[in-house]
């Protein structure tokens, strides 16, 4: 009993330092995100890359995922609510869920599976490869040139394609509302447009961006701890990417906590 308690306290010890390392240096990269010299050319030039790379490519997936998940939850939302009937809480109802809650966590899956991994091995590599050492010899900042611009692109590429989630999802369902409920095009924007609120719309761009922060954040710490063997790579990954599920399950829930407090509150 007693190896097995030690076991679990060394891991518990383990993962809590990981963590309060890993806040540290996000407070150390905000800092340096704050600052406008760390814009400079070379920095600007790698940031539209990993927009490119991050958000326009992945907008056909997106699309085709938004368009199926729009016919289908509206489809199902309105045949509940009319069965109950609620149907008049349609917009409120879609405008809470979709927009606040399905469309950055949706988001933020697809990009974490897709670059949240290609970052982390990328960073792995080049920790295995010395690159990172290389470019401190060249007095070149790591932080400035290969971190913050891809972090800045998370965020921002987390919260332009949630709201393009957003539109396409509900764009879409005004098939299913006018096919399956006879709602014409000016009823459903209607409904959608009197349920919108500003806080909905400000929790919806923090918890965005908070994703889009740490999707990027943890798999480039993850990726600095490769060793020099090279199967230290699947491992960096690995575990760079169960951290990033846990963060993002983190993040839902903080969100969901902080609009059920305000709408208390209101």
């Amino acid at each position: 009993m007693g190896p097995l308690v030690g076991k679990v306290g060394a891991r518990t010890l383990e993962t809590v330092n990981l963590w309060r390392e890993t806040l540290s240096f996000s407070f150390k990269v905000l800092r340096r995100m704050l600052v406008p010299d760390t814009y400079n050319d070379a920095v600007r030039q790698v940031l539209i890359n990993q927009i490119y790379f991050t958000a326009v490519q992945i907008i056909p997936l997106l699309t085709v995922v938004a368009v199926t998940f729009g016919v289908v939850i509206i489809g199902l939302f309105g045949n509940y609510l009319k069965g109950i009937g609620l149907f008049h809480y349609l917009g409120p109802t879609l405008m809470g869920f979709v927009v606040t809650e399905f469309a950055p966590f949706i988001t933020v899956l697809l990009i974490a599976l897709r670059s949240g991994s290609a970052i982390n091995t990328e960073i792995a590599v080049m920790k295995v490869n010395r690159e990172l050492n290389t470019l401190e010899l060249f007095e070149i900042d790591v932080i400035s040139y290969l971190f913050i611009p891809r972090i800045v692109n998370g965020m921002v590429s987390v919260t332009l394609l949630s709201c393009l989630f957003s539109i396409i999802l509900l764009t879409s369902g005004l098939f299913s509302a006018s096919i399956l409920f006879g709602m014409s095009a000016g009823e459903y924007v209607t409904a959608l447009v009197e349920a919108t609120s500003l806080s909905d719309l400000v929790i919806t761009i923090v918890k965005s961006a908070t994703f889009g922060f740490f999707i990027v954040l943890i798999p480039i710490r993850f990726g600095q701890r490769a060793t020099a063997a090279l199967t230290s790579i699947p491992i960096s990954v690995l575990n760079g990417m169960v951290n990033v599920f846990i963060a993002i399950v983190f993040i839902e829930v903080s969100s969901l906590l902080i609009g059920s407090l305000i709408a208390g509150l209101s």
